[in-house]
């Protein structure tokens, strides 16, 4: 179990959040590839959300031709560099990888993918050549992971594409909210500069839209406008003390820690509530900043959890402990946490409840809710009609197209929270559900 002391340099933070994927050098690749079988109607494609055909990819790598490795990947995601960093490949392509049934090592395709798109980045090899203008404009709101492909796929085909971003990078969560020890914010700014040199798209930074003059100027001067907006604030648990000094949602201390890590304050003794892949990259950053305990509080059992079960064993390989069949009652303190109430749970003919008498207090200087983030339902209905789910999830058509003709949208906030890789995928559906729909209009 690895130990960490508090870093006082940013030469220690990147110390303690080595890249758990780190790069190949040529040689490492050629040997990796050399190990691929290429499968015929390949499981790993199959398990893709963007549908990358590995098995090309791979044997591109193998036989020396790095750069059209990259273009098959760019073909199929224009988060290719990211997504080899960040998705769980291990439940997704690396799993579906054949040699899982035959007692050997999977193929890591995620590394195979980041080495041939690194490549084509640091060379800034030209892949793409954006259409003629056609003459009309989309607005797209968010720079995040659906903001960006679909402003890569709209350039294809013609159009001028402006992305309205209230933050100060691009990228969403890839920057903001993804843990430092699967991609460096520099390797997530790097990707999105050579995509929106290979495609020539306009970012306004922040620039949040939120007046209503906002919503009618984006309405009137362009001819669609995409909604890649994601999720919101971390969702309040409506407990006692929740409003205390060092209680803090999980996605606002990721962000913070991000974009100031030495600046941001991390406890000695921290309780992160929930069984989310958030709430693991929230505990592991915690373990890695030097807290001396870090509890992770989970309301049902360790088989209920949702996250991946590799993203638990990387928080336990840290040293952070786990707490099952614990709901929280109440944050304790008085100016600031001071611990953390729960009470014991379990399941009662098929229902969660919880057990009278057992409450129990840890002591704690530091909670952090990994609870869920909240929809932008109230947000997207300032562009008109648009319909929501009893989730909050923006409603779309098959065209990704919301119940506003002119408006349509991807990513988290249509799906309610999944993975960069699906956020691309949709995405790039929808640009091609704005050109169908305006090449008609």
């Amino acid at each position: 179990m690895a130990e960490y002391n508090k870093p006082t340099t940013l030469q220690e933070v990147e110390q303690n959040f080595g890249q758990i994927k780190p790069d190949m050098n040529a040689t490492m690749a050629y040997n990796e590839s050399s190990r691929c079988l290429f499968c015929f109607d390949a499981p790993c494609v199959q398990a893709c959300p963007t549908g990358i055909d590995i098995p090309l990819f791979i044997r591109q790598i193998y036989t020396d031709n790095v750069t059209g490795s990259a273009k098959t990947i760019y073909d199929s995601n224009y988060f290719g560099n990211i997504c080899g960093k960040v998705c769980p490949t291990e439940v997704l392509c690396e799993g579906a990888c054949v040699y899982n049934h035959q007692d050997a090592e999977p193929i890591e395709i995620g590394r195979l993918q980041s080495f041939a798109t690194k490549a084509a980045i640091k060379d800034n090899k030209q892949l793409f050549t954006p259409a003629a203008d056609n003459g009309k404009k989309v607005a797209i709101v968010g720079a995040g992971p659906a903001g960006i492909a679909c402003a890569c796929e709209l350039r294809l085909l013609g159009y001028t594409v402006h992305i309205w971003e209230a933050k100060a990078h691009a990228s969403g969560l890839t920057i903001y909210g993804v843990a430092p020890y699967k991609i460096t914010n520099q390797e997530a700014l790097d990707e999105v500069a050579y995509l929106q040199k290979q495609f020539g798209f306009e970012i306004h930074y922040n620039k949040k839209v939120e007046a209503d003059e906002h919503f009618q100027m984006l309405k009137a001067d362009y001819d669609a406008v995409f909604l890649g907006v994601g999720l919101g604030d971390t969702r309040s648990l409506g407990l006692d003390g929740e409003n205390l000094e060092n209680c803090i949602g999980a996605t606002e201390f990721i962000e913070e820690f991000k974009m100031d890590p030495l600046g941001t304050h991390t406890g000695n003794r921290v309780v992160v509530i929930g069984g989310g892949n958030t709430a693991m990259d929230a505990a592991s950053e915690s373990a890695r900043m030097g807290a001396e305990q870090v509890y992770l509080a989970y309301r049902r059992s360790k088989e209920s959890m949702g996250a991946y079960e590799f993203e638990y064993d990387l928080a336990k390989g840290v040293g952070v402990k786990g707490l099952f069949n614990a709901s929280p009652v109440a944050v304790l303190g008085t100016d600031k946490v001071e611990g953390m109430r729960f009470i014991r749970t379990e399941v009662q003919d098929g229902k969660l409840v919880s057990i009278e008498g057992s409450e129990f207090d840890i002591a704690c200087d530091m909670v952090i809710k990994a609870t869920g983030q909240e929809k932008q339902a109230a947000f997207v209905k300032k562009f008109g009609a648009i319909d929501t789910d009893n989730k909050g999830r923006i409603v779309v058509n098959e065209s990704f197209q919301t119940t506003e003709p002119r408006v349509f949208a991807a990513g988290d906030a249509v799906n309610g929270g999944a993975e960069v890789v699906n956020a691309t995928a949709e995405a790039k559906k929808a640009a091609q559900g704005i050109h169908q729909w305006l090449s008609k209009a």
